[in-house]
């Protein structure tokens, strides 16, 4: 049964890949979106350019913000005209924000054939003194000119990651979506109730850091308005593997959003196979969607556990950590339900499950929507289940409750938007089936 999970998965990442390119195929162009460096590297070889051509275009598109070939003044106009004919650089519409009182900010962006998603971005510390100082230099490229460009490739030698020496007070992580809607069923998630319609693309996972990083102004040069990005948005990251992972290259890349390995964190409810193609193939920051310390009680809340219950799990997460060259904490994601799972005895459970395990747990309040069967955590439950964690020497945290004056809970709000969408379209429908007369049709 574990074997068909994998295949499933496996096979929709090429279904995946088939659908992009038909959507390619369509337009007649490529969203730039979707490459990554050597991707990049190898069509303007095919092209007939030197290869720095690729650091240079990414630069244009990631410090600067373009999305005009045009706005490329360092750049000949011939290959402009080139790169238009074959190329376009495409961000989804913005259908619906909301902006809580905390700061944090709510996007429903929509994509190709109608789907939408949602992407948040949560500032913590001075937002609007750390968006003052940094805007003047909004995507401000390191190199500047062609041949700045093409002496740096040539010589094997780039600009280093963005500096993580920025205030450290300030903290702006963008929350983003792996795909439309999710197959997990975890019982507390609004997004769950929807269903899995399909994956992003890589050109739509990187269109919303690009997307955010444009609308809130700021660089990921110098002193950047985002600082983390955290795949726990809707969908699972790892049944999307194949569209994640380049994704995670360019988030990465010098050339492209420049954030360090452990400023990009992805969050899955415990594929294991797919855990182990991460460590092997991309040394990232890893949370795990845990939020029960008993196969009973996850079953219930998160059914991937009947696959994959927690002594596998457990096992995945110690191989991940393992032979690092660098100390790495696991983040054990743990909502928290009223009457369900918060009790002392299950804080006790989590302490020995986690005991010797470079482990964080963050006990995350739960964010209530209209179908929910369950309630928030009182706030002396907290406190007692994280006290008992700490006295276990246990790190643990407890999230801030962000945006409870809106639809805070994770795929609320492009729920409602696509439910207006959807009855104003019955509307039409039943104000055009009036206007036929009898016999019209």
């Amino acid at each position: 049964m574990k074997d068909e999970v994998v295949q499933a998965v496996t096979t929709e990442d090429a279904a995946q890949a088939l659908r992009s390119s038909r959507r390619s195929a369509a337009s007649g162009r490529i969203n730039l979106f979707g490459l990554d460096r050597e991707q990049l590297r190898a069509v303007f070889a095919d092209m007939g350019e030197k290869p720095y051509r690729a650091d240079q275009i990414m630069q244009w598109i990631y410090r600067r913000g373009v999305d005009s070939f045009d706005a490329m003044s360092n750049v000949s106009k011939d290959l402009r005209t080139r790169m238009q004919e074959r190329f376009e650089i495409r961000h989804p519409e913005l259908l619906a924000e909301q902006l809580s009182q905390d700061g944090t900010r709510k996007w429903v962006l929509k994509l190709d054939g109608g789907n939408a998603i949602e992407t948040v971005f949560i500032p913590e510390g001075d937002f609007e003194s750390r968006l003052e100082r940094v805007a003047p230099q909004r995507f401000k490229p390191s190199v500047s000119d062609e041949s700045d460009a093409s002496s740096a490739a040539e010589s094997g030698t780039t600009r280093s990651a963005v500096s993580d020496k920025s205030d450290k007070r300030y903290r702006g992580t963008l929350c983003i979506s792996s795909q439309v809607g999710c197959a997990m069923d975890c019982s507390f998630c609004s997004t769950a109730q929807q269903g899995l319609n399909r994956n992003l693309t890589t050109a739509e996972v990187i269109a919303q850091v690009w997307f955010a990083a444009k609308t809130l102004g700021g660089d990921f040069q110098n002193e950047r308005v985002i600082s983390n990005v955290v795949f726990m948005g809707m969908g699972e990251p790892l049944a999307n593997y194949g569209q994640v992972m380049p994704a995670i290259g360019i988030l990465q890349d010098d050339f492209g959003f420049g954030l360090s390995k452990r400023r990009v964190t992805v969050s899955t409810s415990g594929l294991v196979p797919f855990m182990d193609r991460l460590r092997a193939d991309c040394d990232t920051a890893l949370a795990v969607s845990l939020h029960a310390p008993n196969d009973e009680l996850r079953n219930r809340l998160v059914p991937i556990n009947r696959k994959y219950p927690i002594a596998e799990l457990m096992a995945a997460c110690r191989r991940y950590t393992a032979g690092k060259e660098r100390k790495m904490h696991i983040v054990y994601e743990y909502v928290m339900l009223d009457g369900v799972n918060d009790a002392p005895e299950h804080a006790r459970q989590l302490a020995k499950l986690l005991a010797g395990m470079p482990a964080k747990v963050n006990l995350i309040p739960f964010n209530p929507f209209p179908e929910a069967q369950y309630k928030r955590s009182k706030p002396e439950a907290i406190k007692r289940f994280a006290d008992i964690l700490r006295e276990k020497h246990i790190m643990t945290t407890t999230r801030r409750t962000r945006g409870d004056d809106i639809d805070a809970a994770c795929g609320q709000l492009v729920g409602r938007v696509q439910s207006k969408q959807k009855q104003r379209l019955r509307d039409v429908g039943v104000r055009v089936e009036a206007a036929v007369p009898p016999g019209g049709r």
